[in-house]
């Protein structure tokens, strides 16, 4: 089975996990595992052919960026804007049932945790961006690019040039000295990688509707996000596995895995994991939003 190591993709940062996993969304016939290294990489490997030449092959148009699910207009069904009210989101998700992109909207939305104002709750993968790109599509398409096979290959080794932009808004190492204003710099390969990545990452909530009284501070959560202890802030937590895993399999590993549970671990095969730590804004006018990484 054809294998290509992958230096830029490293397991412990969530940007690179994410873009990891969303080749695998982009192709399913390519399958993902993780090196044993102190600092494990991505693995990326194929039946047959070329890995890399079979994701430049997947690589998204524009076209079908803009035509999203959580477009902010979307054939007529209502307008999605940064504040979605309930009954928006009911339309728009009755709309795009079946659609290959549905996902993109219950990963990022969910009407089962709306606020005082009828407002449905984004999911943590979902923050609010700066100026006016506050809308995850929006980034997501400002940064798009259709690269060459040579610049995906640089990115997946780690030799990618950086561009100036803010990105999604997960990853911390975009941002740059905390002394000065330095600007924010990305791959927007990864960047765009890591969405795709977001397509095992429901986001649900326990029905809750705060304009009724009811369950007043249950939160919307996204799978894979887990307090460490009960009252405690949500950490996103993520694995390295060593078997090569199809979309399916990455599916399956995370609903089966428990990071507290070690015997989970030798059975599922994970060799190592990590858990979120949210970038400290550095006054009530930062609005930076990042993830970085604890090793478990």
């Amino acid at each position: 089975m054809p294998q290509v190591e992958c230096p830029g993709l490293k397991a412990s940062w969530i940007n690179d996990w994410l873009a990891a996993v969303g080749i695998t969304v982009l192709d399913a016939r390519l399958r993902l595992h993780w090196t044993e290294d102190a600092e494990p990489i991505a693995v990326l490997s194929a039946d047959d052919g070329d890995p890399v030449a079979a994701l430049v092959e997947a690589w998204p148009s524009k076209e079908t960026l803009h035509d999203l699910p959580i477009a902010e207009c979307w054939n007529g069904a209502g307008e999605l804007r940064r504040k979605v009210p309930v009954e928006t989101f009911v339309e728009r998700a009755r709309a795009v049932r079946g659609h290959a992109y549905s996902w993109t909207l219950s990963s990022t939305m969910t009407d089962l945790c709306v606020d005082e104002k009828g407002e449905v709750a984004h999911a943590p993968f979902d923050p609010a961006g700066p100026g006016t790109v506050k809308w995850l599509h929006r980034r997501l398409v400002k940064l798009h690019l259709t690269p060459s096979a040579a610049r995906i290959r640089d990115s997946l080794a780690g030799r990618s040039t950086r561009i100036k932009d803010n990105g999604l808004g997960f990853d911390q190492s975009r941002i740059g000295s905390q002394s000065d204003k330095t600007s924010k710099w990305i791959d927007p390969v990864i960047e765009e990688l890591a969405f795709f990545g977001l397509c095992i990452l429901p986001v649900r909530g326990r029905g809750a509707d705060k304009r009724l009284n009811r369950w007043a501070n249950v939160r919307a959560i996204q799978r894979g996000w887990h307090t460490i202890k009960p009252g405690g802030d949500l950490c996103f937590h993520w694995p390295a596995w060593h078997a090569p895993l199809d979309l399916s399999g990455i599916d399956a590993l995370m609903d089966a895995w428990k990071p507290e549970t070690k015997r989970s671990w030798r059975l599922l095969g994970v060799h190592a994991a990590w858990r979120s730590r949210r970038y400290a804004p550095r006054g009530s006018a930062d609005t930076t939003r990042a993830f970085g990484s604890v090793r478990l």
